[in-house]
């Protein structure tokens, strides 16, 4: 069974940050969360990339679900790493009346936040960038998913 388009994040709507640090998910991907029974937003500070991760429960569960069961978390390395990147990088934050969340300075300085943000949907979950660096990182992005076409076949 797929999932209906209306249950993924797509696009890449532009959105703004205010003097508080406040940003307005866009409505429909509040919609998607809100149909995950997601509290709010999780949002986590990508290690590798000066940009946010925002997912719901759906993300939670799947990565509950990828995790091997050989996996201790008091004697695994692996576990650790694992454990805090995902659960020591992420914040869940609550949406006020108008739909905005306040992003903690921290994020916002990771992510090189300035007035204007842009939301790129990924399906199961969603990014917020600056748009300057976004730029850059789709042509690369563009390159790659080239890179894994298949040739067509000519008669």
């Amino acid at each position: 069974m797929g999932v209906a388009a209306q249950d993924m994040f797509m696009g890449m709507p532009t959105g703004t940050l205010d003097k508080k640090g406040r940003a307005c998910i866009p409505s429909n991907f509040r919609q998607i969360l809100a149909a995950q029974s997601t509290s709010g937003v999780y949002i986590r500070r990508h290690p590798d990339k000066p940009m946010l991760e925002c997912f719901g429960e759906k993300v939670f569960a799947q990565f509950e679900q990828a995790q091997p069961p050989q996996e201790d978390p008091f004697f695994s390395e692996a576990y650790d790493d694992k454990a805090f990147s995902v659960f020591a990088l992420t914040e869940l934050l609550a949406f006020d009346d108008n739909g905005r969340v306040r992003l903690p300075d921290d994020f916002i300085a990771h992510a090189g936040l300035g007035e204007t943000v842009r939301f790129v949907g990924m399906r199961d979950k969603f990014e917020i960038w600056n748009p300057e660096r976004l730029a850059a990182v789709s042509e690369e992005r563009l390159a790659s998913a080239r890179k894994l076409r298949k040739p067509s076949v000519t008669p």
